[in-house]
């Protein structure tokens, strides 16, 4: 049966064969940053300087790359499948934008976007910001951050993913570690509400267990190919025949 509503979760995977440096993997920012200095409330509190100086990097690190496959592929499939298709996405670049996804999610915030935390304005900003900067919106200096979830906060838009998940009939995780929570159990919520649920990735994840379906190899080839059977219902789920 064709499913009639998807939900699809992207994760750092997605983005790394653009070019997009990884947190976790071997080589990843983590080994060169430790978190608590640069992506909690805490560290922006006690050094925003600092903060601010590793996100302008990555900022401009962004504006180098350019989509792949994967994005494209994604983007083609909202635009061309007759069933719904919302894309949910932990990754802070705007690349599945720029491929042409526009029912998106970003549950982890943008990084070409500022938040002032005295007004709580928010508004595009490609370029660098400083501590001084005025805000826009309220005029005050010292609030401007970054527009991205920090450990400890909470992700953004969570009602409306969870409401989602227990709607839709297809589950895809692609790119995903299946560490990071909650978005780490968006599969077993999509599972216990019926949903067939398939993880396409480069390895398994820590949740592999709980997904009908596997298929791994780089997201740039298996995200085209699994789109296109997708499009041409070559594909049939069934949740009962599967572990």
């Amino acid at each position: 049966m064709r499913p009639k509503n998807i939900v699809i979760l992207t994760g750092a995977g997605i983005s790394a064969e653009s070019g997009i440096q990884t947190f976790r993997d071997k080589g990843g920012l983590w080994e060169k940053y430790r978190l608590e200095d640069v992506a909690t409330p805490q560290a922006f509190r006690k050094n925003p300087a600092f903060v601010l100086d590793f996100y302008n990097k990555r900022k401009k690190d962004l504006l180098k790359v350019e989509p792949n496959a994967a994005h494209f592929a994604l983007a083609r499939l909202e635009k061309e499948y007759p069933g719904k298709v919302l894309l949910v996405t932990q990754n802070v670049d705007d690349l599945h934008e720029r491929a042409g996804s526009k029912n998106l999610i970003h549950m982890h915030g943008e990084l070409l976007k500022v938040r002032c935390e005295h007004c709580g304005a928010i508004f595009r900003e490609e370029g660098d910001i400083f501590v001084d900067n005025p805000c826009p919106s309220c005029g005050k200096s010292g609030g401007l951050r970054p527009h991205v979830v920090w450990f400890g906060e909470t992700p953004l838009f969570l009602e409306k993913i969870y409401s989602a998940l227990n709607e839709c009939d297809l589950f895809v995780a692609i790119g995903t570690s299946g560490t990071v929570y909650p978005a780490a159990g968006f599969v077993v919520v999509a599972r216990k509400a019926g949903a067939y649920c398939v993880e396409l990735n480069l390895e398994p994840s820590a949740m592999a267990d709980y997904f009908h379906e596997h298929h791994y190899g780089p997201a740039t080839k298996i995200v085209p190919t699994f789109v296109e059977k997708l499009l041409q219902t070559k594909i049939s789920f069934d949740t009962e025949k599967s572990p």
